[in-house]
């Protein structure tokens, strides 16, 4: 039983994000990244008007890597209760089903069998590819983009609603002016939002426009506006972008304990945090100046603070560094 037990925690180990030091689990990681990148390629290659005999080869090199797809899908399910370490094998299992992975391999692997329309979900394999590997060596670009879109997301819902609101005032108001004038055109109010969706957001399609010079005056406003508008959720992320960046400089800088912990966590090197934590505490303890001690204590609480509360939007994996890097400094 206890063999059993190192077996599955080796599995499980490998099959997860590996660090550079375990071999087999970064062998693991090229691995998947070379079969999602062929798995891909023969779907795309499978478009071309090719010999017979290449069709069958990539039919074959196609039944192979689902074949690793599932292998793989079944062996996260099997090893689900080491990633949710607090909940029955049950329970664990279902909240790797409807996981986001959970769902992208499910998704990835189904449509080989009975959804041939829907071939093109291979490409969220894709998305396996940004977790799998350390873009750079102090954070996960793939952390960054979600981090931002988690901190900034009240500010992006509340411009996505004014977005909303303004296409379906404009369609409404373009439809009332224009069916009268062109009744085959704008038949009804969805015809407007048509009108109002290209208009906005700067596609111009051209197969729905108006013609009188109200509607046209119109079309005008509108879509100086929706300029204006549409610009708004891209200067909040792109805001988050450069406070991100800054607080992540600041961590490379030698101040890690101000860089959010959920990217210092995802750094290669999480044992110099661990030292740092401990400096932190050892400077606390030594014979540093009162306003010094002050200082390193309100810092350690800023930390907790921000580790707390971006803790429950991560992943499992990444909710277990969250908590012993919590640990680690709150040791003393």
């Amino acid at each position: 039983m206890e063999k059993y037990k190192q077996i599955k925690k080796r599995i499980f180990d490998i099959i997860q994000i590996g660090q550079r030091g375990d071999f087999p689990s970064f062998a693991f990681d090229i691995f998947i990244v070379v079969v999602i990148v062929l798995n891909i390629l023969v779907l795309i290659l499978e478009t071309f008007n090719l010999p017979a005999g290449l069709l069958n080869a990539l039919h074959i090199v196609e039944i192979v890597t689902i074949g690793i797809f599932i292998v793989e899908y079944i062996l996260r399910i099997w090893t689900a209760d080491l990633l949710y370490p607090a909940d029955s094998k049950g329970k664990a299992r279902l909240k790797f089903l409807i996981s986001f992975d959970g769902i992208v391999d499910l998704l990835t692997i189904i449509p080989a069998f009975f959804l041939t329309g829907f071939s093109a979900f291979r490409m969220l394999r894709v998305v396996r590819i940004f977790h799998l590997f350390r873009i750079n060596a102090t954070y996960d670009s793939f952390n960054v983009i979600t981090t931002v879109l988690h901190h900034k997301r009240k500010q992006i819902l509340f411009s996505v609603f004014i977005i909303a609101m303004l296409m379906l005032a404009s369609s409404l108001c373009m439809y009332s002016v224009e069916h009268e004038a062109q009744p085959e055109v704008f038949t009804n109010a969805f015809t407007g939002l048509w009108w109002s969706v290209s208009a906005i957001l700067t596609v111009g399609y051209g197969d729905v426009y108006p013609i009188t010079l109200i509607g046209q005056i119109m079309a005008i406003i509108i879509s100086i506006l929706g300029v204006g508008v549409v610009a708004i959720p891209t200067g909040i992320i792109s805001a988050g972008f450069v406070e991100q960046h800054t607080i992540l400089e600041s961590g490379t800088s030698g101040r890690a304990s101000r860089a959010l912990p959920g990217d210092v966590l995802h750094s290669t090197s999480q044992s110099q945090i661990g030292v740092s934590g401990n400096a932190l505490s050892d400077k606390a303890a030594s014979s540093a100046p009162v306003n010094e001690k002050i200082y390193i204590i309100s810092e350690k609480e800023n930390i907790c603070e921000r580790i707390l509360r971006d803790r429950e939007a991560t992943d499992p994996e990444t909710r277990r560094k969250f908590d012993r890097y919590l640990a680690e400094l709150l040791k003393d």
